[in-house]
């Protein structure tokens, strides 16, 4: 039980990177923009929330700090890619090589000395609960937090005038401009929250899932997280899923090496890339599954009539 249990809190952990990440994508591709610097932006948010920290500022003033560097990070992507139609992919890559020159960069000042980790919560009496207490009352505020802004999400996009405008500028932002909606602004806006998103991933990694500086300390999770929409076609509660599926993944592999299973440790370290690719390529074996919510105007430039 006692390993059940560590499995299943550590999936927990391991996967709320990538659902703050997975979710804001979600939410940029929604609106028909394609944003490939994720794992530029995680690394800018990881630094400045890590950097905050070590200055003595409040663990929320640092995650904060965290989300609003990947925020800035992915306004120089919109205006790459909107203001100046710049190739969406082009853009993304360049972001992402951006943010890991600019963290690395940061990061020579910080030390190797770790920092005190984010909190977890203990909830009166349902922390104790056996069982119970330890698989759901004993996460920190982040963990929390990512579940709730899958709920937010997932309303705002279904359940309200403002999702539906960014959905349908999403589909087909030649009618939506045609009738009155501001197309570039409302895709800066959604640029801007996934950049805010990615900010909290990686301001996640640095002060609570590894609260000490290594450089590129992402490992690929942006990357995971791109696949994830994907793999999720685009619906909200399939990108939890999928990052559920993944952190549990990445626990396995772990737990896989400290039960000193007669397996490589680079094959066991591997296992969450290889399921990566491996999902991918069987979903793009159906072809109406894929196009099923695929954004209609996924990359493609948009320039308002004068």
């Amino acid at each position: 039980m006692d390993l059940f249990i560590a499995i299943f809190t550590g999936t927990i952990i391991a996967a709320t990177p990538l659902i703050f990440a997975a979710l804001g994508e979600l939410v940029v591709e929604k609106s028909g923009v394609l944003n490939l610097g994720l794992e530029g932006m995680m690394l800018m948010g990881a630094a400045f929330a890590f950097w905050a920290v070590i200055a003595g500022l409040p663990m929320p003033v640092a995650i904060a700090a965290g989300a609003l560097a990947g925020a800035a990070t992915s306004l120089l992507f919109g205006v790459l890619a909107l203001t100046f139609l710049t190739n969406q992919y082009a853009a993304g890559l360049a972001l992402a090589i951006f943010g890991s020159g600019v963290s690395a960069f940061l990061g020579r000042g910080f030390g190797s000395a770790p920092i005190d980790a984010l909190k977890r919560v203990h909830v009166p009496f349902l922390s104790d609960i056996p069982v119970v207490g330890p698989m759901f009352f004993r996460f920190d505020p982040m963990v929390y937090l990512a579940i709730g802004m899958f709920g937010l999400i997932t309303w705002f996009l279904y359940r309200t005038k403002g999702g539906l405008i960014l959905r349908t500028i999403g589909e087909s932002p030649e009618t939506s401009h045609a009738i009155g909606y501001p197309v570039i602004r409302i895709r800066y806006l959604a640029v801007l929250f996934g950049g805010l998103m990615a900010g909290l991933a990686g301001a996640y990694l640095s002060v609570a899932y590894t609260p000490l500086w290594v450089e590129n300390m992402t490992a690929g999770k942006g990357w995971i997280s791109l696949a994830l929409v994907v793999f999720a076609t685009w619906r909200p509660l399939r990108v939890l899923i999928g990052a559920w599926l993944f952190g549990g993944m990445t626990i396995l592999q772990l737990q896989g090496q400290a039960l000193g299973i007669a397996v490589p440790s680079e094959l066991l370290s591997a296992l969450p890339y290889l399921a990566t690719i491996i999902v991918l390529v069987i979903i793009s074996q159906n072809r109406q599954l894929l196009t099923l919510h695929f954004p209609a105007s996924l990359a493609k430039p948009f320039r308002a009539a004068s």
